[in-house]
């Protein structure tokens, strides 16, 4: 049987072996997606928490892994949309548009449901999207913080 941590390394190593998701998405799918990936992260380095709004669903669950935790709460830190639409408002990501450097990447697609990888100087995002009508809605996320560069 396979460890959860080598399964995790296999799939990353998967999504790895191609650019693109499945070549039958058709291209106006895959800019949603990305219009989607882009409401959220660009919402909030212009701090616009109505743009960071519309790209969640209502009952986000936006998780990070910390360590040093009581194993009852399995050592994850939680957020809501209504956090994170606040912390929009307050501007705690607000960054000058000449120094944003992020790249949203479409994982994988069905019909209702994606995974995209959102990358930036601070930290990374992997997103469960879902398709409700014709919009792209951030369902779930799992981020974590990038080192902190030394100069």
């Amino acid at each position: 049987m396979m460890s959860y941590s080598a399964l995790l390394l296999f799939a990353a190593l998967l999504g790895h072996a191609s650019d693109a998701p499945d070549s039958t998405v058709d291209k106006a799918t895959i800019t949603a997606i990305e219009a989607t990936c882009f409401d959220y992260i660009d919402g909030q380095l212009e701090a616009n928490p109505a743009r960071v709004a519309r790209s969640l669903h209502p009952d986000l669950a936006k998780r990070s892994v910390i360590g040093d935790t009581p194993d009852e709460r399995l050592g994850l830190r939680r957020m809501s949309k209504e956090e994170l639409v606040s912390l929009t408002k307050n501007g705690a990501l607000k960054t000058a548009p000449e120094q944003w450097n992020r790249s949203c990447k479409v994982l994988d697609v069905t019909d209702t449901a994606a995974s995209v990888r959102l990358e930036t100087p601070w930290f990374v995002d992997y997103f469960h999207m879902g398709k409700f009508g014709e919009r792209w809605i951030i369902v779930n996320a799992l981020w974590y913080s990038k080192p902190k560069r030394t100069q």
